[in-house]
């Protein structure tokens, strides 16, 4: 949970501190403090993904991560993995099964399963399962 006053645009993702004058016309603290970035390079790109939540907007679409070896993560994975994932991000490890290089959204694929987990991942228009 953030302080009171620091303030997550729901518009850009960028954080703000809400104490200074002006402070919506004042530089943010963080300009991607909470979005969803289609390719991730760096530690502070996975969480804003984390922050930013499971699901694009607009349209609330599932989304899931990408490692580099091209494993799928769901989001519960991302979160119960995420200090594997930004050491294997911070160190730039090719050969690690924690990097994770994209979030992706699941539109119509309802047999994608999370590699790690081995739970279904959301899908937003494919067949539901009948499990």
């Amino acid at each position: 949970m953030l302080p009171k006053h620091l303030f997550v645009s729901s518009g850009d993702g960028a954080l703000y501190d809400t104490r200074a004058a002006d402070w919506s016309k004042a530089a943010p603290l963080r300009a991607t403090y909470s979005r969803h970035v289609a390719e991730i390079k760096t530690a502070a790109d996975f969480k804003a993904c984390l922050r930013a939540g499971a699901h694009a907007w607009p349209g609330g679409y599932p989304l899931y991560f990408v490692t580099h070896s091209g494993a799928a993560f769901s989001f519960d994975a991302a979160k119960s993995e995420a200090r594997e994932i930004i050491l294997a991000l911070l160190s730039g490890d090719k050969q690690s099964d924690w990097l994770v290089v994209a979030l992706e959204t699941n539109f119509e694929d309802s047999d994608l399963i999370c590699d790690h987990s081995g739970k279904p991942i959301e899908s937003a228009y494919g067949e539901e399962s009948e499990s």
